[in-house]
């Protein structure tokens, strides 16, 4: 689309430099009960510039460097210009690289809203499942600032990164020695691998402990009543989509830029970035299926000059 129409009256049109690549844009294609209509273009995460705003945006946003989180059932990222709610915006520091921006709103956002669950103080124990993905890759970083000693749950390939990330305690299978050895002792497991693998991990949560389920929520609790008195929390962060009110919105954004901050000045490491153009995108989005590669997928549609 080279001449977008005029956005709403809460839209901007975004000029999408990068485009960032998560599990989510394979893992809906096809996906009928999202009521997509043909011509329909997908992709959640993109770095770009405001190029216009609606009557109701404040026209400081025109020309500003912004990444976003887009709605599933809106056109998404995978195109040269996409048209996003405003409230959904947060500005990219001037010293921060659009391929970096664009690599950060769906993993560091998830990873942000799943710690925030778990009101454990520190010096506690947390668990994360899945540590070698993008989500754990910020997990494990902001667990750690909050003062929580990390075990990380993935392949060996990850550890050596996942503890330069300060990650303290590594197992590679649950079904590893060093996992029953350690007993009931986390006061929170955060799992990002699959409904099954979270249950899995129940009988190492410690009384009143926290399980935190990014893919997919047990379909029952997790203890009976009056057993452990375990708390289970869900992350969706699409779901702010469709739920989330205008404190959550701001809530998100500001913590979004104080990340964004974070990278910029190297407080937060951002993963390893490999970076197609558009003509490799179907081929990265099926690596990233079958997990053939290490690091964030990227697609850059022009270069700046």
């Amino acid at each position: 689309m080279k001449t977008p129409v005029a956005p709403g009256a809460h839209e901007v049109w975004i000029r999408n430099e990068v485009i960032g690549l998560n599990p989510v844009d394979w893992k809906v294609l096809g996906d009928a009960e999202l009521g997509w209509q043909p011509g329909h273009v997908p992709g959640v995460d993109g770095a770009g510039t405001v190029v216009a705003v609606g009557e109701q945006v404040a026209a400081a946003w025109l020309g500003q460097r912004v990444v976003y989180h887009q709605n599933l059932l809106a056109d998404g990222s995978f195109a040269e210009y996409t048209r996003v709610a405003a409230h959904t915006l947060m500005r990219v520091p001037a010293g921060l690289d659009m391929a970096t921006a664009a690599s950060f709103p769906c993993p560091a956002l998830t990873a942000w809203q799943a710690l925030n669950k778990i009101p454990c103080p520190a010096q506690s124990y947390v668990l994360i499942s899945g540590a070698g993905g993008a989500v754990g890759h910020y997990l494990t970083q902001l667990a750690v600032r909050r003062g929580l000693h990390v075990f990380a749950l993935c392949h060996p390939r990850h550890w050596d990164r996942l503890a330069q990330l300060g990650a303290e305690h590594f197992i590679a299978f649950v079904s590893d020695d060093s996992f029953a050895a350690a007993g009931q002792i986390f006061d929170a497991v955060i799992d990002a691998v699959s409904e099954e693998h979270a249950a899995s991990l129940v009988p190492s949560l410690r009384a009143n402990g926290h399980l935190v389920c990014i893919q997919g929520r047990l379909s029952q609790w997790p203890n009976s009543p009056f057993g452990r008195s375990l708390s289970m929390h869900e992350v969706a962060l699409g779901a702010l989509h469709q739920f989330g009110d205008e404190q959550a919105w701001h809530q998100l954004t500001r913590a979004g830029e104080q990340l964004l901050d974070d990278l910029d000045s190297g407080e937060l490491i951002a993963e390893r970035l490999v970076i197609g153009d558009f003509a490799g995108l179907p081929m990265l989005l099926d690596e990233l299926k079958h997990r053939t590669f290490s690091g964030k997928p990227l697609i850059r549609l022009f270069q700046r000059g």
